[in-house]
């Protein structure tokens, strides 16, 4: 065996977000690129909420998994980041705007995880509850079995919508290859 050309140890993502890619969220002196307003609010109709947790394989909240949030509805491209690590029920909060239906299908956004003990970030869906028409129409989210598409439609609450995102288990969102 060659001892010159040992592989290394492969390493996971995180959990080293806090200082490096949401610092003001987690009270460091440095510059945020971006945070989890997504956008100026005060000059745009249609601002939403989307709130949620993020589960381990045994339904605990994940404390400092870190979300990116990227729209693209052919009007608006937004991208925003959050930690988990800093509100008291280690929820993951976004302000943007309701995205809009292209060529028919149904307004999505895509949040991509990154979390400890993960080799690779995991992409997912967010539809929203309703748009019942358009979700019924919509050619991606009618590849995903009937019983599973519900853990990507985030369900309309008084004032925001809501999504948990469960890694593992029984309730697992689903994620998408890219």
């Amino acid at each position: 065996m060659d001892t010159n050309m040992l592989q290394t140890p492969s390493q996971t993502v995180g959990p080293y977000f806090a200082y490096g890619l949401t610092p003001k969220q987690y009270c460091y002196d440095f510059i945020n690129l971006v945070d989890n307003r997504i956008v100026n609010l005060g000059k745009l109709s249609d601002i939403i909420t989307i709130k949620g947790k993020i589960f381990d394989g045994e339904n605990n909240p994940i404390p400092d998994a870190m979300i990116e949030l990227w729209q693209n509805d052919g009007v608006n491209q937004f991208f925003g980041r959050f930690g988990t690590g800093t509100d008291a029920e280690n929820q993951f909060i976004f302000e943007t705007i309701k995205p809009k239906s292209v060529d028919g299908h149904a307004p999505y956004v895509t949040l991509i995880i990154f979390m400890r003990g993960q080799l690779i970030h995991s992409y997912t869906r967010v539809y929203f509850s309703d748009e019942e028409v358009l979700n019924e129409q919509d050619s991606v989210l009618n590849t995903i079995d009937s019983e599973r598409r519900n853990t990507i439609i985030a369900q309309k609450k008084e004032g925001f919508y809501e999504l948990d995102i469960h890694m593992q288990g029984e309730k697992e969102t689903v994620f998408f290859a890219i």
